[in-house]
């Protein structure tokens, strides 16, 4: 598994904005990192359904890749299995390129 460094390098290396999130111990700590990480607007629900509209609108950050770069995943895998395969799954069908944004996902060692 690639470090967070080496992620964030990379991820700049090629003109991508990296954004970090670190392994958290449960769903919503989860949800409230990552809508920490890219500036969620305050209409986030903090819900699934609402974490998957935010990834594929990215409309109040700067066009281009976005990576969201996530540091010990196996925290959560850990803690909370189902919170994990639910975040994992709405992560990566957000993944692509929409309206001048592309959104990516690595996940890293700590």
């Amino acid at each position: 598994m690639i470090t967070v460094d080496a992620a964030v390098a990379e991820a700049r290396r090629r003109g991508a904005m990296p954004h970090v999130v670190d392994g958290a111990d449960g769903k919503r700590a989860m949800l409230d990192a990552i809508a920490a990480a890219l500036c969620f607007p305050d209409y986030f629900g903090h819900n699934l359904d609402a974490l998957y509209d935010c990834l594929t609108d990215l409309s109040w950050l700067p066009p281009g890749e976005h990576v969201l770069v996530w540091a010990d995943p196996d925290v959560l895998r850990e803690v909370d299995p189902d919170a994990y395969a639910a975040i994992n799954s709405v992560l990566e069908d957000a993944v692509g390129i929409r309206a001048g944004h592309a959104f990516t996902v690595v996940r890293a060692a700590g």
